[in-house]
């Protein structure tokens, strides 16, 4: 059995030479990385059994986008068609504007291949780009006049949308394409 050693009148482990945690530690390591490491492990735990792994048969990619304002409504929106937990995601500034405007041609590839790896690691049959109102980076890809009104923003949206149902078609033939337009207030409008 181990045994600890007795509290000092400076105080137990002010020393800095305290053998029971030297005796559990690894060298190199403070007690804070391994207290740490232990917090790390005891909330592993707590994850539940039958999660599912990595690969596996997952209903869809989603392509969204970075704003702040979004993740909650997305997930509501995700939520309330069934489908937490049974998709893949990615987030690129302005969602299906980023992937195809040419002001972000840079970042083209990086979706592309990560759609890629979604189908090959997900088995997914479809991804949805769901583009929000009030974007700014549909502003940066195509100018204010693009988004000047509610009639001209739709219509920025609804092209870049059809443009990326386009690409995947090209790229990914047998993948299924669902289209959206977020309100602000999480209403979402799909596009054929």
């Amino acid at each position: 059995m181990l045994s600890l050693p007795s509290r000092s009148t400076s105080g137990l482990h002010s020393s800095g030479a305290c053998t029971c945690c030297d005796l559990i530690r690894l060298p190199g390591t403070s007690r804070r990385a391994f207290l740490a490491a232990g917090a790390a492990m005891g909330f592993a735990q707590m994850l539940p059994f039958g999660a599912q792994a990595a690969s596996g048969n997952y209903d869809a990619m989603l392509l969204a986008c970075i704003d702040p304002r979004f993740p909650k409504l997305t997930l509501d929106h995700m939520s309330s068609r069934s489908l937490v937990g049974k998709y893949s995601q990615f987030n690129i500034a302005g969602a299906a504007i980023g992937a195809v405007a040419p002001k972000f041609n840079g970042w083209h590839q990086t979706f592309w291949d990560n759609l890629g790896a979604s189908i090959q690691l997900h088995n997914i049959p479809a991804v949805i780009a769901i583009n929000h109102r009030d974007c700014g980076a549909a502003k940066i890809a195509y100018g204010d006049a693009a988004v000047a009104n509610r009639d001209a923003e739709t219509a920025t949206h609804r092209q870049s949308l059809l443009e990326f149902r386009a690409e995947v078609a090209k790229r990914f033939p047998k993948l299924r394409v669902e289209l959206g337009l977020m309100d602000l207030n999480g209403k979402v409008e799909s596009f054929s």
